[in-house]
C-alpha cells in the first residue's frame, strides 16, 4: 500500500509537469509503439483493434533480427505499420509538432485517421504539425512504411539512387528516434525543412582569437507568429558551459512579426574564456535562445547544444583551431550497425563505438553514401570526432529528378545539422560530379550555413577548383590548392577469429573463396597480415604529409571501422574490413593504428609500441614477430634475453624473422633517435584455461528501463592468473534472468549465431547485447562452458517514467563530452622537412604543348611522350640552382607500371633504376645531391606491368583513368613532378 501511494504521488507530479506549458516542452515519443508486418487497408483507423500487435520502444527496425544474419540484399523489404496511442495535456494556446529523425523508406503518416503527409527519401528527418488533428483524450498516430529495395518516388516514378543493395543496409520501419514538441503559438521553428519548411535556430562563432580563448558568438532564430495579432519580440541569448554555468548573456534588437507571418531574430556578442571544440575534446555549450515579449516575459526558449571551433581549408591543408591537422580515420557505413539490432542502439552505445575510433587514433569519420542519423552526429560532437557528412548518393553523378533528390537531401541535412561542430565537410557526392553540380551544392551550403566553417567538396574532384576539398577513393593525391584526402583506402578483409598461420584455427594468409572468379586473398587475411597491411597502407599517406614542399596530402580514411552488414568479398556474408568486429572488439589492426596515429595531428608526438598477435604457440614453432612502433628502433626480448633489433620497413613496422617460441614474456622496447628508451610493450604466454570472466559495458548514466537501452556483456576465457587464453574457441552457454531481452552477439557458424544464447568465444573473447524492458529490476547473466566453472554478472535497470506515451527522459542529454585529449595543442603540428624549388620552364622530347601538365597541380592531367624511345625525356629548368634531395613523381599507371628511368642534374646522372609501384607517388632520392638548375628525367627502356595491389571495384574496370594510361611501352607519362630540397637544420 505504501509503495502504491508513492507511485501515485510520482505519477501525479509527472502529470503536473506535462501540463505546465509555459513555453516549450520536448518529449521522448519512443515508448509504447505497436508494429504489424504486412499491408492491411485501414490500419490508420484510430478505432482499429491493435491489441495483437507487437509492442516495442523506438528506435526499432521491424526486421532488426536479420542484421548480420542475412546478407544485405536478403534483408526483408515489405510494408509494415507502426501505431501509437497517446494523450497530451490541453493544447489550448499551444502548437504540437512531431519529429521523426528518419524512416526507411517511403512512409505515410496519419493522426486520428487524418493524413498528415508522406516522406520518401529514407534518410532525413521529417516533421509534421499535429495541432489541427490533436484532440483531448486518446490520440492514435499511425505510419505505413514501405522499405522496398525498388521503391520509387510516387509523383515521378523515380528510384532513389542511394537505395542500394551494396551499401545502404535496409533496416526498415522507424529505426531512429521520434520526439514530440509542444510550443506556444509564437515560437522558434524546428530545423525540419522536409514538410514543415522551417529552418530553426542557427548558432555559430566568428572573429576567433584561439590563443586568447575569445570569439564572437552569433545566434539567429526563425520565428513564427501563428496568432491573430502582431507581436513585438526581443531576443535573449545565454551561453552556458559544460557544467551549466552561465558564461555570457546578451540581447538582440526587437522585431515585430505580423500575424501568420515569419521573421528572424538575431544577436551576437564577444565571449571570453571559451573552450574550443577539438579532436578528442568534445567541449560543448548549451546556448539558450529566448523570445521575450513586451512585458519582459520569456515566452519561448530553445536550447541548442553546440561547440565552437575555427577552421581553414587551403594550400593543400586543413586547419583546426589554427593548427594543421592531417585526416586519419575511417570511412564507415552510415548504418554503423550492430548484430541483431542494426543501427537502432541507444545514444551511449553510439558514443562507445564512435569513441573507439578516437581511441584508435582516428580523428575523422567519413559516413558513406547517405547522411548519418542525428544520434551519431551528436555522438561525434561529444567524443571529438570530425565528420564528413554526405547527402545521398550511391556512385556517380546524376541528372534530372535524381540530382534534385540529392540537392533536397543536402538542404535538409545542412539545416538539421548546421549547429553540430564535429561536421567539417559536406560531401557533395561519393563520386565525381560536374562543376555545375558542385556549384549547386555550394550554393545550398552558402544559403543555409554560410558561417559554419565547413568545406563543400566531393570524391574525385581533383581538377575542379570550385570544390573546397577532394581526393580519390583508393589513391593518394597531393595539392597546393584545396586539401586532398583519400576517401576510402584499403579494402582488405580479415576475421578477428584468425590470428595467423601458426596457431589455431590455422588460417593460411589469403586462403578463401574466389571473388567473382578471381583471386580474393586480400579479402581473406589473418590478423597478423591485416595489421601489417594497415602499416603498409598508412605509410604511403604518412610520406606525403604536410612538411614536404608546397603540395601536400591531407591524409585518408581507411574503409570501414567495424565489420558491417554490407557487401562483402570473403567467405562470410558481411564485410570484415573493420579494425574491430561487429561487437567492437578490436582486431590487432586497431592497435596498429593507435601506434601510428596517436597524438599525430601531422607528425607523431607520442611514444607507443605494440606487438602484433599473441604468445601461445605449439612447441617448436618458429615465426616472424611484427612490432608496430613510432620509435626509431625496436629491440625484442624473450624472458629478458635480447633477440636483437628489428628490420624497419614502412617507418612503423619492425620485423623479427624466425623467432623460436618459448613460453614466457615477449617484450618490445623502442628507442628514440638518441638511443633513449621511448616506450615498451609486452605480451605473456597464458596458461591452461581455468575460468570465465564476465564484465559489463553499460550506459554511464545508468542502465535505463525504457525498452531501448542496452548493455554489453563481455565473456573471456582466462587462465588461473586472469590472463586471456588467446586460442580458446569453446562454446559459452548463456542464461538471462530478469527484465531484459537477449540480443546476443556474432561468431562464425550457422546464421552467424545471431540471437543465439550459445555463443563461442573467438580468440578467447566475445560479447553479447542485452536490451532492457520497460520494467526496472535486477538482471543476471550466467555463462557456462564445458570444463570451466560457471560465472554470473548482475545489472540493475533504472526506472523510466512514461505518462500517456510521453516521457521527459532524453537519453543523450545525460551524456558528457569526452575531454581526454585536451584542447588543441599550441604550436606547429609538423616540422618543415623540405621546400619546393619552383619550375621556371620545361623542354621535352615530344608533346611540348603538354609539358605544363606535368606540374600544373592538376592530378587529372599528364604530360605523355609520343612513344618513340628517343623522345621519352623531359627537362625541367628550375627558378634557381638547387641541390635537389627528393624528386616526387606521380606517374600514370602508378599501381602496376614500373618505368626504367635515368635522372640527370645538368649532365650528371644522379639516379638510375625502375620506379617502384605505389598508390600514388614515387620518390627519387639521389644518394649524392648535385646542385643544378636543370633536371632531366629520361625513360631508357620499356615499362614493366604487373598489378601490385589487386585493387578492383565491384563494378569492374579501372578504378582511376590516370592509373591506366598510357598504352605504349616507351611512353613516359608524368602526372605531377615536384623538386624538393632539404630545409636547413
Amino acid at each position: 500500500m505504501k509503495y502504491r501511494s508513492k507511485l501515485i504521488a510520482i505519477l501525479l507530479c509527472i502529470a503536473s509537469a506535462l501540463t505546465a506549458h509555459a513555453g516549450r516542452e520536448k518529449y521522448n515519443f519512443n515508448s509504447d509503439w505497436l508494429i504489424a508486418v504486412g499491408d492491411v487497408p485501414g490500419n490508420e483507423n484510430p478505432r482499429l483493434d491493435d491489441r495483437g500487435w507487437h509492442r516495442v520502444t523506438l528506435p526499432h527496425a521491424f526486421n532488426e533480427g536479420e542484421a548480420f544474419k542475412l546478407s544485405i540484399e536478403q534483408l526483408t523489404d515489405t510494408v509494415c505499420w507502426y501505431r501509437k496511442h497517446f494523450r497530451i495535456p490541453t493544447v489550448n494556446g499551444n502548437k504540437v509538432f512531431i519529429e521523426f529523425e528518419g524512416v526507411r523508406q517511403g512512409a505515410d503518416f496519419y493522426l486520428n485517421g487524418q493524413k498528415l503527409g508522406f516522406h520518401e527519401n529514407g534518410i532525413t528527418a521529417v516533421g509534421f504539425d499535429l495541432t489541427p488533428y490533436i484532440k483531448k483524450g486518446d490520440n492514435v498516430i499511425a505510419v505505413r512504411i514501405d522499405n522496398d529495395w525498388d521503391y520509387r518516388e510516387r509523383d515521378t516514378n523515380t528510384k532513389f539512387q542511394w537505395n542500394d543493395k551494396n551499401f545502404n543496409a535496409n533496416y526498415g520501419g522507424i529505426p531512429k528516434n521520434v520526439w514530440l514538441h509542444v510550443t506556444p503559438e509564437v515560437y522558434q521553428t524546428l530545423p525540419l525543412y522536409s514538410n514543415l519548411n522551417t529552418t530553426g535556430v542557427y548558432v555559430y562563432a566568428t572573429h576567433f582569437d584561439i590563443p586568447g580563448r575569445k570569439a564572437t558568438v552569433n545566434a539567429e532564430s526563425e520565428v513564427k507568429n501563428e496568432t491573430k495579432s502582431p507581436i513585438t519580440l526581443s531576443y535573449r541569448v545565454t551561453v552556458k558551459d559544460t557544467d551549466g554555468k552561465q558564461l555570457k548573456s546578451f540581447a538582440g534588437e526587437s522585431v515585430t512579426i505580423l500575424p501568420d507571418s515569419t521573421g528572424t531574430l538575431r544577436a551576437s556578442s564577444p565571449v571570453e574564456n571559451l573552450n574550443f571544440w577539438s579532436w578528442g575534446y568534445g567541449y560543448l555549450y548549451d546556448v539558450d535562445t529566448e523570445l521575450v515579449d513586451g512585458t519582459g516575459k520569456s515566452i519561448d526558449k530553445v536550447t541548442t547544444r553546440t561547440g565552437f571551433r575555427k577552421t581553414k581549408f587551403g594550400d593543400g591543408k586543413i586547419w583546426l583551431n589554427d593548427r594543421v591537422i592531417m585526416m586519419h580515420g575511417y570511412a564507415q557505413r552510415t548504418s554503423n550497425e550492430w548484430p541483431a539490432v542494426g543501427l537502432s542502439v541507444p545514444a551511449w552505445l553510439s558514443d562507445y563505438s564512435n569513441g573507439l575510433m578516437v581511441e584508435s587514433g582516428g580523428n575523422v569519420v567519413r559516413w558513406m553514401h547517405v547522411t548519418p542519423w542525428k544520434q551519431d552526429v551528436e555522438s561525434c560532437d561529444r567524443v571529438g570526432l570530425i565528420q564528413a557528412m554526405p547527402a545521398g548518393d550511391s556512385e556517380k553523378d546524376r541528372d534530372g529528378r535524381q540530382w534534385e533528390q540529392r540537392e533536397e537531401v543536402m538542404r535538409d541535412a545542412i539545416i538539421y545539422f548546421r549547429n553540430n561542430p564535429s561536421i567539417l565537410f559536406y560531401e557533395s557526392g561519393n563520386f565525381r560530379i560536374s562543376r555545375d553540380h558542385m556549384l549547386a551544392m555550394k550554393a545550398i551550403r552558402d544559403k543555409y550555413d554560410p558561417h559554419g566553417g565547413r568545406a563543400a567538396g566531393c570524391r574525385e574532384m581533383l581538377d575542379v577548383d570550385d570544390a573546397e576539398y577532394g581526393g580519390e577513393m583508393l589513391y593518394i593525391n597531393r595539392s597546393k590548392k584545396h586539401p586532398m584526402w583519400a576517401m576510402e583506402y584499403c579494402r582488405d578483409e580479415a576475421l578477428r577469429k584468425y590470428w595467423d598461420e601458426e596457431s589455431y584455427p590455422f588460417h593460411k594468409e589469403g586462403e578463401g573463396p574466389l571473388h567473382k572468379g578471381t583471386d580474393a586473398s586480400a579479402y581473406n587475411r589473418n590478423q597478423d597480415q591485416f595489421a601489417v597491411e594497415m602499416v603498409r597502407r598508412w605509410y604511403d599517406y604518412w610520406l606525403e604529409r604536410p612538411g614536404s614542399g608546397d603540395r601536400n596530402s591531407s591524409g585518408g580514411a581507411k574503409i570501414i571501422f567495424s565489420d558491417t552488414n554490407t557487401h562483402y568479398r570473403g567467405k562470410e556474408n558481411y564485410r570484415r574490413s573493420g579494425v574491430t568486429d561487429a561487437m567492437r572488439i578490436p582486431k590487432d589492426a586497431f592497435f596498429a593504428h593507435q601506434v601510428m596515429w596517436s597524438d599525430a595531428w601531422v607528425d607523431n608526438t607520442g611514444a607507443a609500441t605494440y606487438i602484433v598477435g599473441h604468445w601461445n604457440y605449439p612447441d617448436n614453432t618458429v615465426k616472424p614477430v611484427y612490432v608496430v612502433s613510432n620509435g626509431e628502433d625496436v629491440e625484442l626480448f624473450l624472458n629478458g634475453k635480447s633477440l636483437g633489433h628489428g628490420k624497419r620497413d614502412y617507418n612503423f613496422l619492425f620485423t623479427f624473422d624466425n623467432v623460436a617460441f618459448r613460453p614466457g614474456k615477449l617484450e618490445a622496447v623502442s628507442y628514440d633517435a638518441s638511443g633513449k628508451e621511448a616506450s615498451r610493450y609486452s605480451i605473456e604466454t597464458a596458461g591452461e584455461p581455468a575460468q570465465l570472466r564476465l564484465t559489463t559495458i553499460q550506459n554511464p548514466a545508468g542502465f535505463h528501463a525504457d525498452g531501448a537501452d542496452m548493455a554489453l556483456v563481455q565473456v573471456e576465457v582466462t587462465d588461473s592468473e586472469g590472463r586471456r587464453c588467446p586460442l580458446d574457441n569453446r562454446i559459452i552457454n548463456f542464461t538471462l534472468d530478469g527484465p531484459a531481452e537477449w540480443l546476443g552477439g556474432i561468431a562464425q557458424g550457422d546464421n552467424n549465431y545471431i540471437l543465439s544464447k550459445d555463443l563461442p568465444v573467438e580468440c578467447g573473447i566475445n560479447r553479447a547485447l542485452i536490451r532492457s524492458t520497460t520494467d526496472a529490476g535486477r538482471i543476471t547473466v550466467t555463462a557456462k562452458a564445458d570444463g570451466l566453472p560457471s560465472e554470473s554478472v548482475s545489472l540493475n535497470t533504472v526506472p523510466v517514467k512514461v505518462v500517456n506515451g510521453l516521457s521527459t527522459y532524453i537519453p543523450a542529454m545525460d551524456l558528457k563530452g569526452n575531454l581526454d585529449k585536451g584542447p588543441t595543442p599550441a604550436g606547429a603540428s609538423y616540422k618543415q622537412r623540405m621546400n619546393t624549388v619552383n619550375i621556371a620552364s620545361t623542354e621535352a622530347g615530344s608533346a611540348q604543348e603538354m609539358v605544363k601538365n606535368a606540374y600544373d597541380d592538376n592530378e587529372n592531367s599528364a604530360w605523355t611522350s609520343d612513344g618513340v624511345p628517343s623522345n621519352s625525356w623531359i627537362t625541367f629548368t628550375l627558378e634557381r640552382p638547387a641541390a635537389v634531395s627528393d624528386i616526387t613523381l606521380k606517374l600514370t599507371g602508378w599501381r602496376k607500371r614500373s618505368y626504367p628511368i635515368e635522372v640527370y642534374a645538368g649532365d650528371q646522372m644522379i639516379w638510375r633504376g625502375y620506379t617502384p609501384k605505389g598508390l600514388g607517388y614515387v620518390h627519387i632520392r639521389p644518394e649524392n645531391a648535385v646542385k643544378s638548375d636543370r633536371y632531366t628525367i629520361r625513360q631508357v627502356g620499356a615499362v614493366t606491368e604487373k598489378d601490385a595491389f589487386a585493387i578492383k571495384e565491384l563494378a569492374g574496370g579501372p578504378a582511376n583513368e590516370m592509373d591506366t594510361k598510357p598504352s605504349k611501352k616507351h611512353q613516359l607519362s608524368i602526372v605531377e613532378v615536384e623538386f624538393l630540397e632539404n630545409c636547413p637544420d
